[in-house]
């Protein structure tokens, strides 16, 4: 990785440092598996033996109260491990950063914001092809306009904009789960398959027309209540997508896809759900060939509530015993040319991406083929075995 990638792994805190409640996981090459760790002023310090896992941190009653409390040993100071976290630099035999969850469900929300549902019915009518979608989005917004910001899904202004587009032959599945009653969420990625920052995201070969998707991933107990919240980087495929929703998991998961970080940060009196609320994510590629976008997306114009959207989550209806992570959705879809007219925004090999917010730090990787991305080998079945021979289940 070159060097400005490593400089930006290194600036991964959030704004107030480590004033908020901050943790990670951390390989140990010395003891051979994950820890969990709190991130504080004297170090990165592990606390497992309090928490076998961040399932497990998260479940307690005040997570961000326990993880101050929690007691252990000093793993080492975090410009350490996050100096050795980029991957092609990276020392197997030292301390680095993974994803900073584990068994939780790893979950999405799609079609969030009034932008990206524009694109994803585009990507519909277009089946996968960038220069049709260039027509159609000036045929669209023509008809229906961009601001669905202040449009409540399910009301009655809603549904009667819906039987509006449906007798002009317009509707789609995306205006559905856009302004219908029903939130469109689905599985991004099994749990233990996210990577953390400074690790390579991985694109489907197949891909042509693909882009990162910048969020925030809230952070969700078993009982249904908010805990806290990190970054995320839902990586799409479009031409997939958009050749059949149905094609979503082919889209959505795939090796090294889901990238997660670099900290889970608490709610505390720091930090609370009306924090996330007000967030504003940013997103910066860094191209191979000196190529650079720039972009955000603001969690104020999210147009469900992301109370309501872990409420149909998780509930009397559906259930996740080890809790679960919910990508926000986003509202960034990049659309300028990256080379030929009309061809739109669509990664290349080497592209380095920053997700970043004051709140949460800043999460980094770089896109590789996933057939070049490290493969998924650890999964829950190692970390009990692993946790077992440690003596800390």
């Amino acid at each position: 990785m070159s060097t400005s990638l490593a400089s930006l792994v290194a600036d991964s805190l959030p704004r107030d440092g480590v004033a908020g409640a901050l943790a990670a996981r951390v390989w140990r090459p010395d003891i051979g598996g994950p820890a969990i760790a709190a991130v504080r002023a004297d170090g990165v310090i592990d606390v497992t033996p309090t928490f076998p896992t961040m399932r497990d941190l998260c479940e307690s009653p005040d997570p961000a109260a326990a993880l101050r409390q929690a007691s252990g040993e000093r793993i080492g100071s975090l410009d350490e491990i996050l100096a050795n976290t980029p991957e092609e630099t990276r020392d197997a035999a030292r301390p680095f950063l993974l994803a900073p969850i584990d068994l939780q469900a790893v979950k999405a929300a799609g079609v969030t914001f009034a932008v990206s549902m524009l694109e994803r019915v585009i990507e519909e009518r277009a089946r996968g092809n960038a220069e049709a979608a260039v027509a159609l989005r000036t045929e669209i917004t023509g008809m229906v306009g961009e601001d669905f910001s202040k449009l409540k899904p399910g009301s009655a202004e809603a549904m009667r904009l819906k039987a509006m587009l449906l007798e002009q032959g317009s509707w789609s599945q995306y205006l559905e789960v856009g302004i219908g009653p029903d939130a469109e969420i689905f599985t991004k990625a099994p749990a233990m398959a996210a990577v953390g920052t400074g690790a390579d995201a991985g694109l489907h070969p197949s891909s042509s027309w693909n882009n990162p998707e910048p969020e925030v991933v809230l952070v969700v107990a078993a009982t249904g209540r908010i805990v806290g919240a990190t970054l995320g980087n839902d990586v799409n495929l479009r031409d997939v997508e958009g050749r059949s929703a149905l094609l979503l998991g082919k889209a959505k998961d795939n090796n090294a896809s889901c990238a997660v970080g670099p900290f889970l940060r608490f709610f505390d009196a720091t930090f609370s759900l009306d924090t996330v609320r007000s967030m504003v994510v940013t997103l910066t590629v860094d191209g191979p060939e000196g190529y650079r976008l720039e972009g955000s997306s603001s969690i104020a114009k999210i147009s469900r509530d992301p109370a309501d959207l872990v409420g149909q989550m998780i509930g009397p209806h559906h259930a996740y015993p080890d809790g679960a992570v919910l990508f926000l959705g986003t509202l960034f879809a990049p659309i300028e040319d990256r080379d030929a007219p009309g061809k739109g925004f669509t990664h290349k090999i080497g592209d380095v991406v920053t997700i970043a917010a004051p709140e949460l730090g800043r999460l980094v990787n770089r896109m590789r083929l996933t057939s070049d991305c490290a493969p998924w080998t650890y999964a829950a079945s190692h970390l009990m075995r692993h946790l077992a021979k440690r003596g800390v289940l």
